[in-house]
């Protein structure tokens, strides 16, 4: 079984057995410097489809991965800056899927620069694949109706992975983001258990203990029959889904990727101001 996460030490010793794909929030960087045979996908204009508000289909996202030269048997390995926020959101968009050799690099950009590790500014090419997508896990993904059915019921957990200023509806968007909604505030019930208190100082997660105690005391655990995490357009949430689901290994965990600028905007939906 392929781990899913995995060490920059681990990666620079396989990189000739692998796929390595940055992505980034700002995806300047890549053309900055980049791991050497990485490739770079543009969350913005390949993961997302460019008219419906909605991830890349299952015919967009197989052609990305044509033009990447992938197989379904090729082990990618995902890294990016801002801790992997978009390469976890990559991740999980890869195993929405159905890839199957897939792994996050710890650490992300952040680390590898910070241990000295080389980059290149020399920009791969591969040749074409006819890849094909065969397989939607949707049990990885919740919609707006999944969760509104799940308002109140027991051994459900949302976790609300925004700031604490988002939670509570002083601010609608971090500053600078364009991405916002009509409302601020969160869904009944969520804890608030922002995605960066997930992460130390390198830019790793923190260690099992620790990530078992900060979702614990929020009340989210291993007792949820369901777990659902939410931020503002899916890309926080997706790195919370990752810790929950593969460090900690909750196994009914789902990422709402419609998030806040879809719930914010919804007539008639519940939402709390202040705290909880």
């Amino acid at each position: 079984m392929t781990e899913a996460l995995v060490s920059t030490q681990w990666v620079a010793d396989n990189l000739s057995s692998i796929r390595l794909i940055e992505v980034d929030v700002d995806t300047t960087q890549y053309d900055n410097g980049h791991i050497e045979s990485a490739l770079a996908f543009n969350w913005q204009t390949q993961l997302q489809d460019q008219v419906r508000r909605d991830i890349a289909t299952p015919e967009e996202f197989g052609h990305l991965l044509s033009q990447a030269g992938l197989t379904p048997e090729t082990h990618v390995v995902l890294y990016g800056d801002n801790n992997n926020w978009f390469a976890a959101y990559a991740f999980w968009l890869f195993k929405y899927y159905g890839h199957g050799p897939v792994s996050l690099m710890n650490g992300g950009r952040k680390k590898w620069i910070e241990e000295g590790r080389a980059l290149t500014t020399d920009a791969p090419s591969y040749p074409t694949t006819a890849y094909t997508v065969t397989t939607v896990n949707a049990e990885y993904r919740a919609d707006r109706d999944y969760i509104k059915q799940r308002l109140g019921k027991n051994g459900f957990g949302l976790v609300d992975v925004r700031s604490p200023a988002e939670f509570v509806g002083d601010i609608i968007a971090p500053p600078g983001m364009s991405e916002t909604a009509q409302r601020a505030g969160h869904i009944p019930g969520a804890a608030n258990i922002p995605w960066s208190q997930a992460v130390a100082e390198d830019g790793t997660f923190k260690s099992r203990a620790e990530l078992e105690a900060l979702y614990g005391g929020k009340g989210i655990g291993n007792h949820n029959s369901e777990i659902v995490a939410y931020c503002r357009i899916g890309e926080r949430s997706s790195h919370s889904w990752f810790a929950l689901k593969y460090i900690l290994g909750y196994e009914n965990v789902r990422n709402y990727d419609g998030s806040w600028t879809e719930w914010g905007n919804l007539i008639g939906n519940p939402i709390v101001k202040g705290e909880a």
